[in-house]
This record gives C-alpha cells, sequence and structure tokens, in this order.
C-alpha cells in the first residue's frame, strides 16, 4: 500500500485492490505443480517471483532482492516474468491451470480466498509464527488480511487506511473550519455541499463510479459503523442489507446535492487529477496519495472518516505475498525470503519506498519511520487508524459480493435506483454467490 499507488507499482491504488476475475479461479486451481526443484549445480536454489510492480514500487524490490543476496548465498530470487498486480489474478489462475506457476507471487487480498483454494498455496501457519516473523507484532489487519479458518495462506505484502483529505485552501475560501476526528457522515454531507461551487467547477468531494472494487471499499465502513458486516453469521446472506441501505442513502444525498464528482474511469485516476487541480474540497482516500498531493502544490489536511455512531471507523486494505508449491526446496527457500521480508528491517525499507504503512509497531517505533512521519503532513493520521481499522472478509464469494455492492452504488450514484431497491438487487446477487458450495 502506499504513497501513491502511482509511485507503488505505478498503479492507482484501485488497481492495487481490484477484486478482479475472482469468480474465475475456482475451475483452474486444483491443477498439479511444476516439477523444477530449483537447486543448481552449486547447490543454491533459484526462486521465481511474480511481484507485479513497475516504477518506484519494481525498484524498491530489486533493491529488497540484492540486499537478501548479500546477505546470505543459499537462495538466489528471480523477479523475471508475471504481469503488474492488476492482471495477476488472471496470470496466477492460468499458470495454476497449466502447472507452470512462480514460487511468490503478489496477490490482492480481495483475491486471496479464491488463489488459496488451490492445494498448490503454501500454508504459512508455523513460518509466521516462528522466529524471527514479527507475527505478534503485526497489527490486527495484517494478520487478518491473510487468515483463512484459523490458518495463515500468505504473507502481509502492503497495508493502508482510508481517511479524508481536505483541500485547505477551498475550505477557506468557503468559510467552513476544517473537520477534526469525530465528525459525522450528517458534517459531510453538510460540508460537501458548501464547497461545492459549480460555476467555478469546484466539488465537495469524489467517489469512484464504475463498480469495481474502489467503488465498494468506500462504504465498507459505514457499514460496519452502522453495525453491519459483509457476510451475515449465517454465512448464507449479506450482512448489510438493511444497514447498507443506510450507508446508500448518503451516497444519494451526495449525488442528490450534485456535490459528488463521479469518475467514469477505472482506476480514479480523474477523482485524483480534480483535486490535485484544486477543485475538489474533500477526497475519501489513502497515504499512498499523499506524495501526488503535495507535488501538486495543495495545502492539506487529514481527518479520520467521518461516523454514523461516534466510533472511530476504517477499513485497511492489505494485499498479499502468497507462496506456492513447486517443491520443498523451492518452498523452504520462499519461505525464507518472505519472511526475511516481514522483518521490521526490510518493512521500513519498503514502506518508505512504496508508501505502505508499517506492517506492525515495531517498524512504527523506528527512528527512519518517526522521521518520515514528523515531515508527512497527516501520515499519523492514517497509522493511528490502524489500532480499530477493519478488514474485508477473506471469503472466497467476496469477489461476486463486491461486484453486486459496486453495482448498487453506481446505480445510486447515478440516480438509476433507490437505496432500497439497489440493496435488494444486491442482496439477491450475493446469496446466489453464497449458497453455492466452496
Amino acid at each position: 500500500m502506499v504513497f501513491g499507488r502511482q509511485h507503488f507499482a505505478g498503479l492507482s491504488r484501485r488497481d492495487v485492490l481490484r477484486a478482479g476475475a475472482g469468480v474465475a479461479v475456482a475451475a483452474t486451481l486444483s491443477a498439479c505443480g511444476g516439477t523444477d526443484d530449483g537447486v543448481g549445480a552449486d547447490g543454491r536454489v533459484t526462486i521465481e517471483m511474480w511481484h507485479g510492480q513497475t516504477d518506484t514500487g519494481r525498484e524498491g524490490i530489486e533493491a529488497l532482492v540484492e540486499k537478501f543476496h548479500r546477505v546470505q548465498s543459499a537462495i538466489r530470487v528471480d523477479l523475471g516474468g508475471g504481469v503488474l498486480s492488476d492482471a495477476m489474478l488472471q496470470k496466477i489462475t492460468a499458470a495454476l491451470a497449466s502447472g507452470s506457476y512462480p514460487d511468490i507471487a503478489y496477490i490482492f487480498g480481495s483475491d486471496l480466498a479464491g488463489v488459496a483454494r488451490s492445494p498448490k498455496v503454501v500454508d504459512l501457519s508455523e513460518t509466521v509464527h516462528a522466529a524471527p516473523t514479527p507475527w505478534e507484532d503485526y497489527w490486527d489487519p495484517s494478520r487478518q488480511a491473510v487468515t483463512i479458518n484459523g490458518r495463515v495462506r500468505a504473507s502481509p505484502a502492503v497495508l493502508d487506511a482510508l481517511a479524508v483529505i481536505c483541500n485547505k485552501r477551498l475550505f477557506e475560501e468557503a468559510g467552513i473550519p476544517l473537520p477534526q476526528a469525530g465528525w459525522t457522515w450528517t458534517d459531510f454531507l453538510a460540508t460537501a455541499q458548501r464547497l461545492t461551487d459549480a460555476q467555478r467547477g469546484v466539488f465537495g468531494t469524489g467517489w469512484p463510479g464504475v463498480g469495481d472494487e474502489d467503488t465498494v471499499w468506500r462504504l465498507w465502513p459505514m457499514v460496519w459503523d452502522l453495525g453491519g458486516d459483509v457476510v451475515a453469521e449465517d454465512g448464507r446472506n449479506i450482512g448489510f442489507k438493511d444497514v447498507g441501505v443506510r450507508a446508500l442513502e448518503t451516497v444519494e444525498a451526495l449525488a442528490r446535492a450534485k456535490s459528488v464528482y463521479i469518475d467514469p474511469k477505472p482506476g480514479s485516476e480523474q477523482m485524483y487529477q480534480v483535486f490535485a487541480s484544486g477543485r475538489m474540497g474533500m477526497v475519501l482516500t489513502g497515504p499512498w496519495q499523499i506524495p501526488d498531493i503535495t507535488q501538486a502544490g495543495i495545502d492539506y489536511h487529514v481527518v479520520p472518516l467521518p461516523t454514523y455512531s461516534g466510533r472511530p471507523m476504517t477499513i485497511c486494505g492489505p494485499d498479499t505475498w502468497t507462496v506456492f508449491d513447486n517443491g520443498s526446496a523451492r518452498v523452504r527457500a520462499a519461505r525464507t525470503f518472505v519472511s526475511w521480508l516481514a522483518q521490521p528491517d526490510q518493512d521500513i525499507e519498503w514502506a518508505l519506498t512504496v508508501g505502505s504503512l508499517p506492517l506492525g509497531r515495531a517498524c512504527e517505533a523506528k527512528p527512519e519511520w518517526r522521521a518520515h512521519t514528523a515531515e508527512t503532513n497527516g501520515l499519523e493520521v492514517f497509522t493511528h487508524a490502524l489500532e480499530t481499522a477493519r478488514v474485508r472478509p477473506v471469503h472466497p464469494a467476496y469477489p461476486q459480493i463486491s461486484m453486486a455492492l459496486g453495482e448498487a452504488i453506481v446505480s445510486v450514484l447515478l440516480g438509476k435506483s433507490s437505496p432500497t431497491r439497489a440493496l435488494n438487487r444486491c442482496a439477491a446477487a450475493a446469496k446466489a454467490a453464497l449458497v453455492i458450495p466452496r
């Protein structure tokens, strides 16, 4: 996750979080594995990593691999092959079907449950619970995002959280005081309306309008704050049919007031461009966007998400390093490498390079991170949010639930459906996915 998923992997944050074609995974994940044990004539083991990064993210992982090679001589990490992270699910699905897949791949957190149905995904429970992996030091979202039915199915790769970034100049011009922690969604609606100036082309806020995971994940903190959940306790229904209506009523109010810029393209790049051009007062985003906002010369203020209840609530969207079984020698080597990556010295280096928040408290306490926080306006708001952040369930039906909810949100944003009708359709589609045996 972060600073500028453009700086990280050269992709937008939604590219990094997009649920993708998760529904296609199940049919092909039972394929047999590769046969190359990776052990060379010199006794060294070579493992293949599909890192999914480009630009700064690629440079960051390359630097870490070089460092790894300097500190040991028994393992070599090959960064060739693979694709960018937004196409990784399709690539991994095809690779597992053909029996030729990497040892490590960057898998979106929203896709992990589907991918982990393959018997070729390595259980990392023993790895993360053994020294030197700082498992107990991780923030809860770091652990929850990689745990399925009590088993650790991947190693956390990046971490983030949602908050609201405000354009201080637009607030001052509108005569509105900057929001503070504990503000409500009613406050947010009123503020967005007061910031909107149609004649000047200024919007109060923005929302992705494609229906993808970028559209969806902004609604989950609202659902959780209202007492709902993604999946109901019975496991056969969504857990947000009623409270989801109220959350969508907030979205509907933004659209009716014409105080929201609805981004029609994947990746939310247009929404962020509107904010960076000084024509949007508030944007719900993560710390990855701070470098671009700073580079645009925007004087900004960061505040936690609004709430309905007064309790702090946000969402964290971790992504993962997932290990695949290509034989015992390569599995041991891959486990060694991902465990090394997770140690605080590497975690801090990776976080500072790609804009991730620290995976755990040990990294947060390091002088390098404290110095970075001191010089980065608002960063502590995102880090503090990890104390109470929640994650999406690691559930194989999540991509279908996300797709159904994304369609509901877009229909409300565009005025094509009421919140109640939209949620009824969403509930029916999601239930169909949940009742399929998995």
